[in-house]
């Protein structure tokens, strides 16, 4: 199982050189990725221009987002942006997306909260058109670059809901899951198995899950803080998340062995402390 790292790419007050350091310090490592989280409403970086800004300090490490909020974006746009990373870095982009449930985001973008898994089924079929070189319509023509990866970037669909179960079927190389615990986790495994097979897809999905960790001084407060921060809307679920919390190497390395156990092919260590210094105990881990 490969074992990827965030980018600290959303705690408040982070400074742009620390997650360009970050990029690099992970980049000589072990890790299979870099990733990123996506909000509008929030004091975090723009998901497609940081990795843009990591793509060029980097030259191994995947890059992914996990995920994307696509129905914030204009699609044509999207699919360009998208595309041009995946060119400039390698081929080295994979997309996890997903709808997001925070209708503040979706204000903001004066896109229509309740029809955003529509757009985003949408969105799906615009996109791979646009990625084969396709007109993008009557009288308009096809959109470049083109990407280096065969159809355009992987993508990891995200999301609890049985439309977006069915999704990874129709449209996604695989199936993400953010911030569940492994056994709540299995269950979409599953289902995304099932889905996939339904659809008649050779081979298997890539399985995707994540967690949060927090290492370091005081690193129980300073994760807890920050969980409390991003996820206030959650109300009092937040404690929940922040008693699940790794705060040791210990418990980071069984949460990822219970990754393993239930068929992970990539497991992602979101990051709710800024420190450095976590990236190389980090990295003796996965060694």
């Amino acid at each position: 199982m490969k074992i990827g790292i965030g980018l600290p790419a959303t705690i408040p007050g982070i400074e742009g050189k620390r997650i360009l350091d970050w990029a690099k310090k992970a980049d000589s490592g072990p890790f299979s990725s870099l990733t990123i989280l996506d909000r509008l409403v929030y004091s975090n970086y723009e998901s497609l221009i940081t990795l843009a800004a990591v793509a060029g300090v980097t030259q191994h490490i995947r890059l992914m987002t996990t995920v994307l909020l696509a129905p914030l974006r204009n699609t044509a746009l999207f699919a360009k942006q998208a595309a041009s990373l995946d060119a400039l870095s390698g081929g080295r982009l994979t997309l996890g997306l997903g709808i997001g449930a925070r209708e503040d985001d979706y204000l903001a973008a004066s896109v229509s909260y309740k029809r955003r898994g529509k757009l985003f089924d949408e969105q799906l079929e615009t996109l791979k058109r646009i990625w084969s070189g396709q007109p993008f319509g009557d009288n308009i023509g096809p959109i470049g670059p083109k990407p280096v990866q065969s159809g355009g970037p992987e993508i990891l669909i995200g999301g609890y809901s049985p439309a977006a179960i069915q999704r990874v079927g129709r449209w996604g190389n695989g199936f993400i899951a953010g911030g569940r615990d492994p056994q709540g986790t299995r269950q979409f495994f599953q289902l995304a198995d099932e889905t996939w097979k339904a659809a008649g897809r050779p081979g298997k999905p890539r399985l995707v899950g994540c967690f949060y960790y927090a290492l370091g001084q005081d690193a129980k407060e300073r994760g807890g803080a920050y969980l409390s921060n991003y996820y206030s809307f959650l109300g009092p679920m937040v404690e929940m998340m922040i008693n699940n919390l790794p705060i040791t190497i210990e418990a980071i390395e069984e949460r990822i062995q219970a990754y393993a156990d239930i068929g992970a092919d990539e497991v992602i260590l979101w990051p709710c402390t800024p420190d450095l210094e976590q990236l190389d105990q980090l990295a003796e881990l996965v060694r």
